[in-house]
């Protein structure tokens, strides 16, 4: 095995990377951090990506998740721009685009995602826009102006929170997706029809059951979408939101086991035991669940590196957090809370004014609550998330009483 004198070294310089870093330094450990990221931007948040940054509400200098200093104040070595091209976990090093190469003691990869790609004709023209980085959200905000024709593919989070972007800055705003409703793999269709109704009340022109297949052009620039029906709908600029996958070629070329993510145990431990994976790109085991979870959500890439890291230093550290993530459309505000595959609910329990956006939904199976989402009611996390992390029987009736704590049922 590597000598101890090695550095800790996380692959991936974003939120989940600079988190791993400062749980670390946290720990109390004093060894070498090299953290190693691709983009040329220190790490930055991605959540204000879609809402508050592309909005024009917060200044840049917010979204990062340390000031500048903080690196060289806390002796973390932060290589930018410098893509990792191989990992030799034989070896323990990993070696840079530049042909340099950096030893590890243990190795920590948050590589996160990327973009899944149109694949139609049309689809490389200019104003043809995805959402991942800094640069995408300004790319996208330079063109959300008054008038503007916008058309987003795929009513998933980016493409709702990017289509509530828009309008807000009075663009003209079409939604295609091939689905009958918005979101509605993720939350059934009892939810689902909340935000196609949210949507047309602020006048997005929402189109369902659509394939688009090619995105027509002039001049090598994007001018709108032609459906498989053979409809036209005109665009200054293409929004694409079709989901993104796990960054995980260079754990599969290094020989680890990758299943829909980097497969980690509970510890966020690979198949090799130096090297562990957190954020977007882990499928990490979830105790409480009973099943490997690769969660896209931003708590994910806070809270797993801190499990990660104490790991690393030898703890029995467990991550069984229950999963949450928020957004913001429009005047709706919403925190999700719990894991529920498609499919494996048999009732959705609305609690206060579903019409009114002001209520609590519940999914539940044999009674349990497997998740909980509140909108536009507040304060109410924690006791949703015992709710799902107690797994107990609960009666629907008194679930949908408003009159009834959440933390008596």
């Amino acid at each position: 095995m590597a000598g101890s004198e090695r550095p800790i070294v996380v692959v991936g310089a974003s939120l989940g990377g600079a988190k791993a870093a400062q749980a670390l330094r946290e720990a109390g450990y004093e060894g070498g951090i090299v953290l190693i990221g691709e983009e040329h931007e220190r790490p930055y948040e991605r959540p204000p990506l879609s809402k508050g940054f592309l909005l024009g509400k917060e200044p840049r200098e917010k979204i990062y998740v340390h000031p500048p200093q903080w690196y060289a104040e806390h002796d973390v070595t932060l290589r930018l721009g410098t893509p990792v091209v191989s990992i030799d976990p034989a070896a323990h090093t990993v070696t840079l685009a530049d042909d340099g190469e950096v030893a590890y003691s243990k190795l920590l990869l948050t590589t996160g995602s990327v973009p899944r790609r149109l694949p139609v004709p049309g689809a490389d023209q200019d104003g043809v826009l995805y959402l991942r980085r800094v640069e995408d959200s300004e790319r996208i905000k330079a063109v959300l102006r008054p008038g503007a024709r916008i058309a987003v593919i795929g009513a998933g989070w980016i493409g709702l929170e990017v289509a509530a972007a828009a309008r807000s800055a009075g663009a003209h705003v079409t939604v295609l997706e091939a689905a009958e409703l918005p979101l509605l793999r993720v939350l059934g269709r009892e939810v689902a029809e909340v935000f196609a109704d949210l949507h047309r009340d602020h006048g997005v022109d929402l189109r369902f059951g659509t394939q688009v297949a090619e995105l027509t052009g002039a001049g090598g620039t994007v001018n709108g979408v032609r459906l498989g029906d053979g409809t036209l709908v005109d665009a200054d600029a293409v929004v694409v939101g079709i989901g993104i996958s796990p960054a995980t070629a260079l754990a599969e070329a290094a020989g680890l086991t990758v299943d829909n993510g980097i497969k980690t145990d509970q510890h966020l431990r690979t198949s090799d035991p130096d090297v562990y994976a957190a954020g977007d790109v882990a499928n990490a085991f979830h105790p409480l669940f009973g099943t490997h979870l690769r969660v896209e959500h931003w708590a994910n890439a806070v809270n797993q590196p801190q499990t990660a890291a104490r790991a690393m230093l030898g703890e029995d550290a467990v991550y069984d957090r229950v999963p949450y993530f928020f957004s913001d459309q429009y005047d709706l505000g919403l925190e999700y809370l719990g894991y529920v595959a498609p499919g494996d609910y048999d009732q959705v329990v609305f609690r206060g004014d579903r019409a009114g956006r002001e209520f609590i939904a519940f999914w539940l199976s044999g009674g349990r609550v497997l998740a909980g989402m509140n909108v536009n009611v507040w304060d109410v996390t924690d006791p949703i998330r015992e709710l799902v992390r107690s797994q107990r029987v609960v009666d629907p009736a008194r679930l949908a009483d408003p009159d009834v704590p959440l933390d008596k049922l």
